[in-house]
């Protein structure tokens, strides 16, 4: 008995297939905010830290608190490798927050340097440095089309404008509130819509 041959596809429902697969992929959600947690956790502990260590406690290296970015630096660098290893499709919004963070990460660099030749007091250093916080934060926002992110930019900025009017010892305060509304708690709000997501798709 001869079996019913199969209906061969079209180059119309081909490219109709390619394009779902190519939009699917597209629309998955691959930002599961745990670097917004990681660097908004980090940040928080040691801002709120030195603040701490210097204003109440008046300990001589207050600052030794900040070397825990280091070590959030070099686990960062083998989770995006483990991340990359893993990753079967690379979108366009992947790629432009790869260069989005990279440009921040330039930008504070320089700019801590070239501040530290002009500023009295390196804490004047961070009303810049929230400023700057606000950039990526809101422009990932507007790339990943999350609101959260876009608003924890604006805080940013506001509570740098704050910092014009408040004396020099509370930015580190300021700088734990920005990493919450910037960071922590779109992190939280990523994770949750990556979840809910990706378990639909």
């Amino acid at each position: 008995m001869q079996q019913p041959q199969e209906k061969p596809f079209s180059e119309m429902e081909s490219l109709k297939i390619i394009d779902a697969m190519i939009n699917t992929a597209r629309n998955k959600m691959t930002e599961n905010g745990h670097l917004y947690l990681l660097w908004g956790w980090v940040i928080l502990i040691c801002s709120t830290g030195h603040y701490l260590m210097r204003h109440v406690f008046n300990l001589p290296n207050y600052w030794i608190i900040w070397l825990l970015t280091w070590a959030a630096g070099i686990y960062q660098v083998v989770y995006l490798v483990r991340q990359q290893k893993k990753k079967r499709v690379s979108t366009y919004s992947d790629d432009i927050l790869k260069y989005v963070w990279l440009v921040f990460s330039v930008l504070m660099i320089l700019m801590a340097l070239l501040l530290s030749r002009i500023v009295k007091e390196p804490e004047q250093i961070n009303m810049a440095t929230l400023a700057l916080y606000g950039m990526p934060t809101f422009l990932s926002g507007i790339i990943l089309k999350f609101k959260p992110l876009m608003w924890g930019g604006i805080g940013c900025w506001l509570l740098s404008v704050l910092a014009m009017f408040i004396p020099v010892h509370y930015y580190m305060l300021l700088i734990s509130a920005a990493v919450i509304v910037a960071w922590i708690i779109p992190g939280y709000l990523l994770q949750f819509k990556y979840k809910k997501q990706n378990a639909a798709l």
